[in-house]
């Protein structure tokens, strides 16, 4: 029994162990033939990759090999144009230089040529010389045999005749040249001496037609144009006075023979400037202003000036017209001063020839009134002056000797001779007056009244010292096509009627304005 277990036990084994090894054998050919498919896979992967990496390969050949063909190609072209080039210029070269070797050939015959012209021509005049110096000699035998001169006698009488011409000519040379002289010594005289007048000027002459305004920096200047001169042309058509802005620093310069109007722009100005606000509305307002305080001291003026005088009972319109000649010059001299001069002249002659002392002094005074308003009324001052005495009541005998103290009226009384005299006192000496304006005021003050002459101009300014005439004329007069008639016509007036130098510019200014007020 225990055999038989021990058998079995044992085949038990050797089967187990049979079934094992079955087993083992089974799963490593299973192990081995997967393996081999694997590797099989690998190999196939690789020679994939190979053949992949191969085409690759032989695809970048070929690019690089067609890139370096090109390259290749196009270096061999440019080489072949480069070549081109250098053939072309080569060939030109050659052309170049054949055709000026046969252009020196060419020149080197005809050099030949002309030499042997030259040579036969050189021998021709030889022999023509030779003959035409016999000719010559033959000439000067037969002259000599009919003239009766030799040759050293006729030779003589030449030089002494060309001798003589020369002399007259020459006098007349220098004649002549002592008269260009003479002209041209006189014109460079004329021009050093009005050279000398231009250069010299007296300060009272500049301070008759122009006045300064300081300013208190130059951001001031473009403040006073305005937008596109709106201010700068408000305050000319205000005060009738040009502004002058220039390069000098912190000042503008007030142009104007009025000195009134003048005066009035520069206190309007000097407001304006302190003030800071510049428009136009504010201008006029301003410019209403400085005209109420000028005609304010225009009055204490003329009072100021009667009481030291010592005249009393003068009507007020009359203080007020004397006090405007304080802004009135003649000749440089201002008139005020004048008539206060003249009246004292008389009241001591008066006093002298025992006369009426007041009456003498109110003469005095007033001689010179109507300069005050000549721009305004036609006529001379003198008559002028009479008018205004006689329209104010003063006696007949100052009337007289007011109209009278020029000469237009015949002298009736002892005062017409006395102011005359006293006109003339005051006038001459040294230093009363400083050059000839009144002239040049009365040329000025035509202008303006020949432009204001003409329909529908409303305001008329002479300006730049009278080579600029501005006019200002009613919008609902006039329309924008007639004024460039106007402007032609007072033109023509000015040509026909009036003496002037260099050019007179008419400006005429059409403004229309709107006005309303907000409540």
């Amino acid at each position: 029994m225990e055999t038989i277990s021990y058998v079995m036990t044992a085949l038990g084994v050797l089967i187990g162990i049979g079934i094992g090894v079955g087993i083992y054998t089974i799963r490593a050919k299973n192990m081995i033939t997967s393996a081999t498919r694997q590797a099989k896979k690998t190999i196939e992967d690789v020679e994939r990759e190979v053949a992949a990496k191969r085409k690759e390969l032989a695809l970048q050949a070929k690019e690089d090999l067609y890139k370096n063909r090109a390259k290749f190609e196009k270096e061999t072209k440019e080489q072949r144009q480069e070549l081109k080039v250098i053939e072309k210029r080569i060939h030109s070269r050659e052309e170049n230089l054949d055709r000026k070797l046969n252009f020196l050939e060419r020149r080197e015959g005809k050099n030949q040529e002309k030499e042997q012209r030259f040579r036969e021509r050189e021998q021709n005049f030889g022999k023509k010389e030779e003959h035409l110096r016999g000719l010559i000699d033959k000439q000067q035998i037969k002259l000599q045999q009919i003239s009766g001169l030799s040759r050293e006698e006729a030779k003589n009488i030449l030089i002494s005749s060309l001798r003589e011409e020369a002399e007259r000519s020459s006098a007349l040379m220098i004649r002549q040249i002592e008269a260009e002289a003479h002209d041209k010594a006189e014109k460079e005289a004329r021009k050093i001496i009005s050279l000398a007048i231009q250069r010299y000027a007296s300060d009272q002459v500049s301070e008759i037609t122009v006045s300064t305004v300081p300013l208190p920096n130059d951001e001031m200047k473009g403040r006073i144009i305005g937008r596109e001169g709106r201010n700068i042309r408000a305050f000319q058509a205000a005060t009738g006075v040009e502004i002058i802005v220039d390069d000098t620093p912190e000042v503008v310069v007030l142009s104007g023979f009025d000195p009134v109007r003048r005066e009035i722009a520069r206190m309007a100005l000097k407001k304006l400037v302190g003030d800071g606000r510049i428009h136009p509305p504010r201008i006029e307002e301003i410019v209403r202003k400085c005209t109420k305080d000028i005609e304010r001291g225009i009055r204490e003026a003329g009072e100021k000036t009667a009481f030291e005088v010592g005249i009393h009972g003068l009507k007020p319109p009359l203080i007020k017209i004397l006090g405007r000649l304080r802004y009135r010059t003649s000749y440089g001299q201002n008139v005020l001063d004048h008539s206060r001069e003249v009246a004292f002249v008389m009241g001591i002659m008066a006093s002298e020839l025992k006369l009426n002392i007041q009456t003498a002094k109110k003469v005095g005074l007033l001689h010179d009134i109507g300069k005050a308003v000549d721009h305004e009324v036609e006529g001379t001052h003198a008559q002028i002056g009479a008018a205004l005495a006689k329209k104010y009541g003063l006696p007949p005998v100052i009337v007289h000797a007011i109209a009278s103290h020029h000469g237009e009226v015949e002298p009736q009384t002892i005062f017409d001779v006395l102011a005359q005299a006293a006109d003339a006192i005051s006038a001459a000496r040294p230093g009363a007056r400083s050059g000839s304006m009144e002239g040049y005021i009365k040329r000025l003050e035509n202008l303006e009244q020949l432009a204001l002459s003409f329909n529908g101009v409303k305001k008329a300014y002479a300006i730049q010292a009278g080579r600029e005439v501005r006019v200002m004329v009613a919008p609902d007069k006039v329309g924008d096509n007639e004024t460039s008639l106007i402007a032609r016509n007072i033109c023509k007036r000015i040509e026909g009627e009036m003496d002037y130098p260099g050019q007179v510019r008419v400006t005429v200014i059409r403004e229309t304005r709107s006005v309303d007020y907000a409540k």
